[in-house]
């Protein structure tokens, strides 16, 4: 019974303190910065066009690993910090980097296809590929050299920012607008975007990364602001948290649950007032570890249980 009220006053005060714990992060290592991405163990990428460097670093600064690139490369998503998919439309490839950002594998484009404009690696044995001079979408098997569906697209490729294919739609991006089609090439929904960058997939959820706001695609009805910051110069999110570099600071906001956890309901946006300070970057923790300990948050109080079982010791008289 005693370890038993140990316990529950050791959960009581982790839940308390955690969410308030701040980390520094080097401002210098933040400058010059063009992307951001975070996984779901906080940690922490940065990509820079200043001197095609992409660099991976803990959620305390430490650097994990680093690629000095020689021509432009965007990186897709650091979802499976395993295999991060980063293609370059002038080098005409796709790289896959472990966790420490070493080369493990590479595709090459050009004895194979036309001009490639945008790549997309669904799987890791699957890509899509938009190419421009055959004006194909391209589903392409890069483990066997196979294709293995090409589908018609007259579309404009201008300002083409990011590619997405999930459930049969095909998601293009621009600077300015997000389009959605069917693989017949019917649109089923476009909508204006200011600045957007990538897109971000969460399960059944399309998020839509721009530089200062996060949007959620409601099918085929609306983009849904989920977070905007008119200050920010660079916004992302992993599946707990918002990030956003500010004047080449780093902070972190914590969701209270997972998104896909509130797909039940509209998204509410969080909005940051300029005047108030974020709250810095909080201790790393796998998405798994907090879907372990959510039951327990959502459970009765744990202090009430602490007062009652602690009165159930002395009427027992320990």
């Amino acid at each position: 019974m005693t370890l038993r009220i140990f316990y529950l006053l050791t959960v009581f005060i982790f839940c308390s303190l955690s969410a308030q714990k701040k980390l520094a992060f080097d401002t210098l290592k933040l400058k010059d910065a063009d992307d951001l991405h975070a996984d779901d163990y906080g940690n922490v990428y940065i990509y820079k066009n200043k001197d095609f460097s992409f660099t991976k670093y803990d959620s305390l600064g430490k650097q994990l690993g680093k690629m000095m690139l020689t021509v432009p490369y965007k990186v897709q998503s650091v979802q499976n910090p395993l295999s991060v998919p980063l293609f370059s439309e002038n080098a005409q490839e796709m790289k896959f980097v472990d966790q420490n950002l070493n080369e493990i594998q590479r595709v090459d484009f050009r004895q194979k296809f036309g001009f490639i404009k945008m790549a997309y690696a669904e799987d890791l044995q699957q890509l899509w590929l938009l190419d421009e001079s055959s004006k194909r979408l391209i589903q392409y098997n890069f483990r066997n050299d196979t294709t293995i569906n090409s589908y018609p697209f007259d579309a404009s490729f201008d300002e083409l920012m990011d590619l997405l294919v999930y459930e049969n739609k095909i998601y293009i991006l621009t600077k300015k607008n997000i389009t959605v089609y069917n693989l017949k090439f019917e649109k089923i929904f476009e909508a204006a975007t200011e600045n957007a960058k990538r897109f971000r997939r969460e399960n059944d959820s399309i998020l839509v990364i721009t530089t200062q706001s996060i949007l959620k695609y409601i099918p085929e009805k609306e983009l849904a602001t989920v977070f905007s910051d008119p200050g920010a110069q660079i916004v992302d999110k992993n599946i707990l948290s918002f990030f956003e570099i500010k004047a080449n600071n780093l902070y972190l906001y914590t969701l209270e649950k997972p998104l896909q956890a509130q797909e039940q309901k509209e998204p509410e946006p969080v909005k940051i007032n300029p005047e108030q300070q974020p709250v810095q970057p909080v201790e790393e923790t796998p998405a798994k570890a907090v879907e372990k300990k959510e039951p327990e948050q959502q459970s009765a109080d744990p202090l009430r249980k602490l007062m009652d079982e602690s009165a159930e010791v002395q009427a027992a008289g320990f």
